[in-house]
């Protein structure tokens, strides 16, 4: 799972950001990094998966912020099927592992964008391994979206979708809900929080129907259909 911080918290790298509180923990809270893009990666499973980091500490909760959904599915703008030949793009080694496959690569090369020029209009992505496919959702860009299709290797289907709000911004609703994880307790219980990368702020709560109406008042109109509040079991240390 990883060695534990200073803070003592222990970090795990898998494609979601998340974080999750499994017991009582006082002293400050704080994410090392933003994204994915900030620290090794590994994948957890053969299916669709979201980049992200998941963060397991001892304490328990979750998080907090505004809810009135963004769809979580949605028709993409544009769908464009790589066409660059295979090994065309640098491969990155991620924790010692090469990226050797073709998604692999234009995966790279979307986060290199992502985290470069790009910056201001990405919002998340999200890549599935059974169809070799990565849905990317950004604020719409022509440029940003050349770079990305013009790029992506053969085999690999991208898609494209709309979006109005960056990760940056993103981040920073989260982070203000992962700042009040215990602003609730006694009222219900933050379990989780963390980005699905397409373009939500999920809040992982022991009790939804309580939870949603408090949070959306709590964190303002204008946030809340970034934000989805969905059931999330207990957590537990292993």
């Amino acid at each position: 799972m990883g060695e534990p911080d200073k803070r003592g918290w222990t970090w795990r790298w898998t494609w979601r950001w998340t974080w999750t509180r499994t017991g009582t923990e006082t002293g400050p809270r704080s994410r090392a990094g933003s994204r994915a893009g900030s620290g090794a990666r590994t994948r957890t499973g053969a299916v669709a998966a979201v980049l992200g980091a998941v963060v397991v500490l001892g304490g328990v909760q979750g998080s907090a912020a505004d809810v009135q959904t963004v769809e979580a599915v949605s028709d993409p703008t544009r769908i464009c099927h790589g066409t660059q030949p295979k090994g065309s793009l640098v491969g990155r080694a991620e924790d010692g592992v090469p990226a050797d496959t073709p998604l692999d690569r234009t995966v790279g090369h979307v986060d290199d964008l992502a985290t470069g020029r790009h910056a201001s209009i990405f919002t998340g992505m999200v890549l599935d391994e059974d169809s070799t496919s990565l849905d990317v959702y950004r604020i719409p860009s022509p440029p940003f979206d050349e770079a990305v299709c013009e790029a992506a290797e053969k085999g690999v289907t991208v898609r494209l979708h709309d979006r109005d709000i960056n990760e940056q911004d993103l981040t920073a609703l989260l982070d203000r809900v992962t700042e009040d994880m215990s602003r609730w307790d006694g009222t219900f219980a933050l379990r989780e929080a963390g980005l699905d990368g397409t373009g939500n702020v999920v809040i992982g709560v022991d009790d939804p129907d309580t939870a949603e109406p408090i949070l959306r008042k709590a964190y303002g109109e204008r946030n809340a259909k970034y934000l989805r509040v969905e059931y999330a079991a207990q957590a537990y240390l292993q």
